[in-house]
């Protein structure tokens, strides 16, 4: 199948300025998307959707390809991940003939591996009209989540889950943002990436499913790194 990744990266950071390229582990941060995307080798091409040159740059020197810089109103705070992607994907189909699929990999999930691409990939392949999406073990389970009711708290699920064992819970997801998959068609007709029918793959591994985007973040990638980085059984100093 021919599935084009499109790795959509603006300028523009309120909550960390310049963290598309800011340097992680030695590389830059998009840096690692790419990399990992070019080593699944099972992508037709690797798209940057920038509107920023010294990311364009940066991408194109690790492989990417930069066929232009984004329009202006697709590089702002408003600017939705579809309208970006439809973008990237309109422009590339009109030089290079339609693409099977369409691969949504935000280099803030620096850490998504290769073997991950390529099972997305047998997911799709299994059910091209289904898109599939990455997902992670939630932090908290939707049964200890509570919304406001005037004065009041009330449990997302109802009182009566509240009752039960964490261990008696049925498993709760959540989309770790790391893969999007699916059909140019059916994106083009939904506008969306997860909508019924959706093909989960589960993300086992924390340290895969970290998403940066705040200075917090960006200090939890840092301490993973270096906890990878330890012989099996050390300690951090």
């Amino acid at each position: 199948m021919k599935i084009l990744a499109v790795v959509p990266a603006r300028g523009g950071s309120k909550r960390l300025p310049g963290k598309n390229i800011k340097v992680l582990g030695g590389r830059p941060l998009i840096a690692w998307t790419i990399e990992e995307a070019r080593a699944s080798d099972v992508l037709l091409d690797i798209v940057v959707s920038t509107d920023d040159e010294a990311i364009a740059e940066v991408a194109r020197i690790h492989g990417a390809s930069v066929p232009g810089l984004r329009p202006e109103q697709l590089a702002t705070d408003t600017a939705s991940s579809v309208d970006v992607v439809l973008h990237a994907l309109d422009s590339y189909e009109t030089v290079h003939g339609e693409v099977d699929g369409v691969m949504l990999l935000q280099p803030t999930s620096p850490f998504r591996t290769r073997q991950s691409i390529r099972k997305a990939l047998e997911l799709f392949q299994a059910q091209p009209s289904r898109p599939v999406v990455s997902v992670c073990a939630a932090a908290a389970h939707p049964a200890w989540c509570f919304r406001l009711s005037g004065d009041s708290l009330e449990p997302f699920l109802g009182w009566d889950f509240l009752t039960r064992r964490s261990q008696d819970l049925p498993p709760a997801y959540t989309l770790d943002g790391s893969i999007y998959l699916i059909s140019p068609a059916l994106l083009r007709e939904t506008r969306r990436f997860v909508m019924p029918g959706v093909v989960p793959m589960v993300i086992t591994d924390a340290f895969e499913s970290l998403d940066i985007d705040t200075p917090d973040d960006w200090d939890m990638a840092l301490n993973a790194l270096e906890r990878r980085s330890l012989p099996e059984g050390g300690e951090i100093d």
